[in-house]
This record gives C-alpha cells, sequence and structure tokens, in this order.
C-alpha cells in the first residue's frame, strides 16, 4: 500500500509557496497565479517566473520555512500508517522549503518527491528533477508518475492525501481519494469518489476502520468515499 502526501495545504496548513510570494516577491506572482489557475500557462511556467519575482537571502528564507505552520495529526497519523505502508511527500512545491518544515516539526524522515530550490544572490530559482515531459497537466512533479513508481515496489492500493490542482490528475488514477481545498470541487465535478477531510487526525479515523489484514481494502475504501 501506498500513501501519497500532498504537501502545501495539505500537511502544512496553508500553501507555503503562496505565503513565501507574498512576503518576498512582487504582486505580479498574483497574476500568474491567476493565469495557471485558468490554465493559460502550465505550472512550471507559473513558478519559474513568479520564483524569478523573489528577492530575499538564503538565511532569513530559511527562518521563514522553519516557520511554516503544519499538521500536528500528522505525527500519529504517520505513526500508525508506517506499520503496513509506504509514505511520501510528493508535492508541485520546493523541496528546501518540505525539508528544513518537517525537520523543524519533528515530523519522521520520509521520502520527499519536490521541486528543486536553488539559492542565488539575493534571490532564487527552481529546477524539475521529477519532471515528466508527457505529463499532460504540465506539473513540475508528476505525481501520476512516482506513484505508479512507487507501487510497483510496494504495491497497491494507491491513496492520495490532497488539496489542490497538482493533484486533479493523480485523483484520477488513485484507489483511494482524501480531498480537501480546490481537490473536492474537482472531485465533485469529474465523479470521482472521495473523502473529505480537513486534518490528519480525520483520515487517521478513517484508515483505522480498514480491514487491512483481510486485504478487503478496496471494498472498504468504496463504500468509506462519500462526498
Amino acid at each position: 500500500m501506498l500513501f501519497v502526501i500532498d504537501f502545501d495545504g495539505t500537511l502544512s496548513v496553508g500553501d507555503t509557496v503562496d505565503a513565501m510570494l507574498e512576503r518576498f516577491a512582487d504582486d505580479k506572482w498574483k497574476d500568474l497565479e491567476a493565469d495557471w489557475l485558468k490554465g493559460e500557462i502550465t505550472a512550471i511556467d507559473c513558478m519559474k517566473q513568479q520564483l524569478d519575482l523573489v528577492e530575499v537571502d538564503q538565511v532569513t528564507l530559511e527562518k521563514f520555512f522553519r516557520s511554516i505552520q503544519l499538521d500536528a495529526s500528522f505525527i500519529p497519523f504517520h505513526k500508525y500508517i508506517s506499520q503496513f505502508a509506504k509514505v511520501a511527500i510528493v508535492s508541485d512545491g520546493l523541496d528546501h522549503a518540505i525539508d528544513v518544515a518537517t525537520h523543524n516539526a519533528a515530523i519522521p524522515k520520509m521520502p520527499i518527491y519536490a521541486n528543486k530550490l536553488h539559492f542565488k544572490p539575493n534571490g532564487v530559482s527552481i529546477s524539475y528533477p521529477f519532471r515528466n515531459p508527457d505529463c499532460k497537466a504540465g506539473n513540475g512533479v508528476c505525481k501520476c508518475q512516482i506513484a505508479e513508481q512507487l507501487s510497483e515496489d510496494v504495491g497497491g492500493p494507491v491513496v492520495l492525501v490532497g488539496d489542490g490542482k497538482s493533484d486533479y490528475c493523480l485523483a484520477k488514477h488513485a484507489d483511494i481519494v482524501f480531498a480537501k481545498g480546490k481537490l473536492i470541487k474537482h472531485c465533485e465535478q469529474e465523479n470521482i469518489p472521495f473523502r473529505r477531510f480537513q486534518t490528519f487526525a480525520e483520515v487517521l479515523e478513517v484508515v483505522k476502520k480498514w480491514d487491512i489484514a483481510s486485504k478487503r481494502l478496496s471494498n472498504m475504501a468504496v463504500k468509506n468515499q462519500v462526498a
């Protein structure tokens, strides 16, 4: 079993990248965000142009990353599911932000797949080690490809816990979806079965009801997934 955990707005209480841009970038980043949400530019183009607007030194930015608020209920959630499943953070956000924030919050170490943040004098840039040129969603991190690769090693089902546009594609292919934020509306529009949540405590409550031992998870998942 594989749990794919989104970061911004899911494991983190707010959107880390948006908060960083709000604090350290020119307001033009909001216009780029709007263009991306309307589908006029790809996530890759949006993020690259937004980060070009950031003016901050590394020490200040890392201090900001340490201030990121995470969902405190993730720790007991991770402790429980890691007994029988592989857990990975898969985000179209920034790897260094996730590294610093999770370390500061004493989140157990796990694989992290995200865009790579680079520091330059009084600014930042980005590269895409997990980009898939064939990704129809146009994201820097192809969550579908990573989920497929990881599930080949550990087996299914694939459980997605997410909140936003970067999760739309995987939501169609995952066996089980926990959704909040914009992902709820997307699942409703696309008739994708899902379970609403706000915190990982709620996800844990559902998972504890699954009959993992008898491998009847698929049936249980369908019964438990209600909009």
